[in-house]
């Protein structure tokens, strides 16, 4: 693990040569759900752009100035839940920078395996996301080992009780790519989303 190189996933520029701590904040009284993520001292990274025409179906993630950094796809009819992740606004196969499935159909606690394009025979995961949706909690890891990329936790405050909002607290471990995370984690919330509306 020594002389790691960033691993650039949506782009360098999202590497840090040390922790990240990022707060995810859902507005969860709009008619469309957005995201804003800040930095600890409250600076806007990046937002979550939903299109009211396939609500839960395609996603933006902008960076702080607007700019689309990749579009979230679900790819309909699949039965792993399978998201599709493409740079800027494109949603064609030549601009795919990873998918997103889960492991198995039925799961207590959701466990996701992401394929970066490269890897087309999908045999073996790139990163696994294994999480709590009760508990709001989850982990990032490396493939199939047991290091940790980044982790998340649900943040509790009186604001965000009172003012329908739900936040998350992440941390991103030394040269992982960040928003790479915040796309895993959206995609996440996504998926618990549905598995909500599936019991109620």
């Amino acid at each position: 693990m020594q002389n790691q190189q960033p691993s650039g996933i949506i782009n360098p520029k999202y590497c840090a040569p040390h922790n990240v701590d990022l707060a995810i904040v859902r507005e969860v009284m709009t008619l469309a759900d957005s995201f804003t993520v800040t930095d600890v001292n409250g600076k806007t990274v990046f937002n979550l752009k939903a299109s009211l025409m396939t609500l839960h179906d395609h996603r933006v993630l902008l960076d702080a100035a607007g700019e689309p950094i990749v579009t979230l796809r679900r790819k309909v009819m699949t039965a792993h839940d399978r998201w599709q992740v493409f740079r800027g606004e494109s949603t064609e196969l030549k601009d795919l920078i990873f998918s997103v499935k889960r492991s198995s159909i039925f799961q207590l606690k959701t466990k996701l395996d992401v394929f970066l394009a490269s890897n087309t025979k999908e045999e073996v995961c790139d990163f696994k996301v294994k999480g709590s949706w009760f508990e709001r909690s989850c982990v990032v890891y490396a493939g199939e080992s047991l290091t940790i990329v980044a982790q998340m936790h649900k943040k509790h405050t009186v604001q965000s009780i009172a003012f329908g909002k739900d936040n998350f607290m992440v941390t991103v471990y030394p040269h992982i790519d960040y928003a790479f995370i915040v796309a895993l984690i959206l995609i996440l919330d996504e998926i618990n989303q549905d598995k909500r509306q599936a019991q109620n």
